[in-house]
């Protein structure tokens, strides 16, 4: 292909001829080890994956994804899984690949899997063999990407994955607090894929193997390469400035007669247009002007030059224009390329993907994965692969628009759906042949777990839309928001013979479920274990309207018909609502009003969610520039406050965890800074108490077991000393009012310490880490024996 070709859309994943290598089959596992390609009859690999990941063989993981892809087109394909990438030789194992190195960080971010919202150092690993931190480098794809260079330099890299992904133009990097470059620039790479990649990678391995140099695979949609210059016939829309107006004169008084002041200047100025000469006199030098319609630009030949990487590092509000751009051409159907000038050269970035048709996915999750780790793990614990191991994806791709969440910017908002059949294939498999297995599905969704088969009602209107979001401000009119696949596929799962629930544990999108009751009855009647988990994520309009949430009310109406629907399948079920601190647009005062509703309400978090700027999202953008992309951006536009203070940050996570006394003190201040003294006290409509003696030795327990074993000291490979004496320490339950009630606002521990404090008080308050109300512990006389059980066995 020429490199000025545009963007075509690629062929089907199954409509490429198979590469020769397809002669030698498909394998158990793919090769991690020189002594697994010689038992495969391999003498090379022809691609080699480089994964910060533990080497998992499920279609959660997106290295055996793309791995079993590759393989399923006839390339030999091994994996080398999180390196020691303190020297080139972990990535000389498996020998120069013959086509390419194809580079990922894993299924996480590296930065995000290390470092906490607050900078801190993360204990664990979830994608490590047991939990154990430490196993992938800070910024993994670049420094792989330098080692895998070293090791062979006239190979190509072509790097991937969400680390990839949200990093392809110049972003703002939250741990360094600065705006890096596009990640092209900084690993050196030959080409990146963002989004999901599997209708991308097929094509550049069959290409690259037909002997097409990497440089000159310019036209495939869903990649960034660097080029020096726009290429001949195609149309560049500037777009790397921020329009001002210029200077307005002031309006001069119409009954002055300007002609005999000689101090207007602005009348001097403009004299040309004052004066007055007859049209009916002719000039010689006089040209008649023709004007032509402006002619219509061809998307396909028409690229957006965005501010450089130079001016965006410098200008906040440049920056939070670039964002808006970026995301606004995000819809495959209308998308257009964009250029960034870094120094010298050009970063280019072809439109996204086209989404993977119901066959393809079908093709890509009925592949031949183990649904195993690795053997050489020799079994041991992997957290991330305990998490989904029973669980099933659906779809992908979410049309959610929420500011603060990657998976748009990675997957994107069309939704890519399963057949039922294929689903319904991999549950069999699941029951099957998983170890394990005790017949409980958990969970069976995608992004949001109630997106399954909804669309835009009208493919034209589909591919033209620009709006971020199909359901804000409210539900778009063109979206379907019938559930009845997703019913039937429920019903079709759970009569499956040896399944013997189902569960939904992914996010809910309660705003669409609302829309159809039906699906609601059919969710809380048989798919939730004890506790459903939704994302209201904030109670206030200010903060609300920078995530592009809904308003609490729908939380309130999804609330109302869970509870009935609960209450008529004779079921103790508790609905937990999950929230955000420290997002962009929050103010202290809207913190204080919702740990008011938190209180209210009767919920306790044990576990708070404060805002982390991943890169590329609007959320992101509007931390660093205090600029909201939502709207069209000018150095005049509205000024978005944000917590950015570690003082503040831990200001608004106090509010999410108001019943902790260790907060008590910083909120008594911040509330008298509001002069809002009437909330303290120990009043049902007051949030937290007076000061009283010994307050300072009042420690809030969180229901919820407390590490035992040592196991924390292993995962960060310390020692373990008295964590592991004596019986394991349990926290003790707090008991509150009701959850209709208003909490007293009484000490947590003070309660702990009477007499009747293992007993409900007349309700329950419900804590966010489990959802339940506080069981009774064995150390507390409340456990009882349970009943000797059925035996386990499967029916077929």
């Amino acid at each position: 292909m020429p490199p000025n070709a545009s963007p075509h859309v690629a062929p089907n994943l199954f409509d490429h001829p198979k590469y020769w290598a397809e002669c030698y089959g498909t394998s158990d596992y793919l090769p991690t080890s020189r002594a697994e390609m010689d038992a495969l009859g391999w003498d090379s690999c022809d691609i080699i994956i480089v994964t910060g990941d533990a080497y998992v063989d499920h279609p959660s993981f997106g290295m055996a994804v793309i791995g079993r892809v590759l393989e399923a087109q006839g390339f030999r394909v091994g994996i080398i899984a999180q390196p020691d990438w303190h020297s080139k030789d972990p990535f000389m194992a498996l020998g120069a690949p013959n086509l390419f190195f194809g580079v990922a960080a894993g299924n996480m971010d590296s930065m995000i899997n290390r470092y906490t919202a607050d900078r801190k150092t993360r204990s664990d690993d979830a994608y490590t063999p047991g939990g154990m931190a430490g196993k992938r480098p800070d910024r993994a794809t670049l420094i792989y990407s330098h080692r895998c260079r070293e090791a062979f330099p006239d190979v190509p890299i072509i790097i991937g994955g969400i680390e990839a992904s949200l990093r392809r133009i110049a972003h703002f990097d939250y741990w360094q607090e600065k705006v890096r470059t596009s990640i092209l620039m900084d690993a050196a790479a030959d080409l990146l894929l963002y989004g999901n990649a599997e209708r991308a990678i097929v094509e550049v391995a069959h290409r690259i193997a037909s002997g097409e140099p990497v440089a000159q695979i310019t036209d495939v949609r869903g990649t960034a390469f660097v080029r020096r210059d726009t290429p001949q016939g195609w149309m560049e829309i500037d777009s790397s400035r921020i329009d001002q107006p210029g200077k307005i004169d002031r309006i001069i008084n119409p009954y002055l007669n300007t002609t005999e002041m000689d101090e207007c200047e602005v009348e001097k100025r403009n004299v040309q247009w004052f004066s007055y000469e007859d049209p009916r006199s002719k000039r010689t030098d006089e040209h008649k002007l023709t004007f032509h319609p402006r002619a219509r630009l061809q998307r396909d030949k028409t690229v957006i030059r965005l501010p450089s990487f130079e001016k965006v590092s410098k200008d906040k509000a440049l920056y939070a224009h670039a964002n808006r751009v970026l995301h606004l051409e995000t819809n495959p159907g209308n998308a257009r390329a964009l250029v960034q000038k870094h120094g010298t050269v050009d970063v280019w970035i072809n439109p996204p993907p086209i989404p993977l048709t119901t066959p393809e996915m079908d093709y890509v999750f009925g592949l031949p994965y183990a649904r195993l780790p690795h053997p050489s793990y020799k079994g041991e614990r992997i957290p991330a692969y305990e998490m989904i191991r029973f669980s099933v994806n659906i779809m992908r791709g979410c049309f959610g628009g929420c500011t603060f969440c990657s998976i748009t910017e990675h997957e994107g908002r069309i939704i890519q759906n399963r057949s039922q059949e294929s689903i319904i294939r991999e549950v069999e498999e699941i029951r099957d042949k998983v170890p394990g297995f005790t017949g409980v599905i958990s969970d069976l969704g995608g992004p949001t777990a109630n997106m399954y088969r909804l669309a835009c009602k009208d493919p034209k209107i589909e591919a033209s839309c620009r709006k971020p979001a199909c359901v804000y401000p409210d539900i778009c009119q063109n979206l379907n928001t019938d559930h009845a696949a997703l019913k039937e596929l429920y019903r079709t799962a759970r009569n499956l013979p040896g399944i013997k629930k189902v569960l939904i544990g992914s996010g809910l999108r309660y705003d669409l479920a609302v829309k159809d009751p039906e699906y609601i009855k059919e969710l809380v009647t048989h798919h939730v274990g004890g506790y459903l988990k939704i994302a209201p994520e904030h109670t206030e309009s200010a903060p609300l309207s920078k995530m592009m949430k809904p308003g609490i009310g729908t939380y309130d109406k999804f609330k109302q018909l869970f509870e009935k629907y609960t209450k008529e399948a004779g079921k103790e079920q508790y609905l937990i609502p999950y929230f955000i601190a420290a997002h962009p647009g929050t103010s202290d005062e809207d913190m204080l009003n919702l740990a008011l509703w938190l209180k209210k309400n009767g919920f306790r978090a044990d576990q708070v969610q404060a805002f982390y700027p991943s890169p590329m999202a609007s959320a992101t953008t509007m931390y660093y520039s205090e600029k909201n992309p939502l709207h069209q951006v000018t150095y005049k536009s509205e000024k978005v406050a944000t917590a950015k203070t570690p003082e503040q940050r831990k200001l608004h996570k106090a509010f999410l965890r108001w019943h902790d006394p260790k907060n008590w003190p910083l909120l008594r201040k911040a509330i008298a800074a509001m002069g809002r003294q009437e909330l303290i006290g120990d009043g049902e409509n007051q949030l937290i108490p007076h000061y009283k003696a010994g307050e300072e030795q009042l420690v809030y327990e969180a229901h919820r077991r407390k590490n035992k074993g040592g196991e924390h000291q292993k995962r960060v490979g310390k020692p373990v000393a008295a964590a592991t004496a004596g019986k394991p320490n349990y926290g003790k339950p707090v008991q509150s009012a009701a959850a209709g009630k208003p909490n007293t606002g009484k000490p947590a521990q003070a309660a702990a310490n009477k007499p009747n404090a293992g007993k409900p008080q007349g309700g329950k308050m419900l804590t966010q880490h489990t959802g339940l109300p506080p069981k009774p512990r064995a150390d507390m006389g409340g456990n009882k024996p349970k009943p000797p059980g059925k035996p386990k066995h499967r029916s077929r």
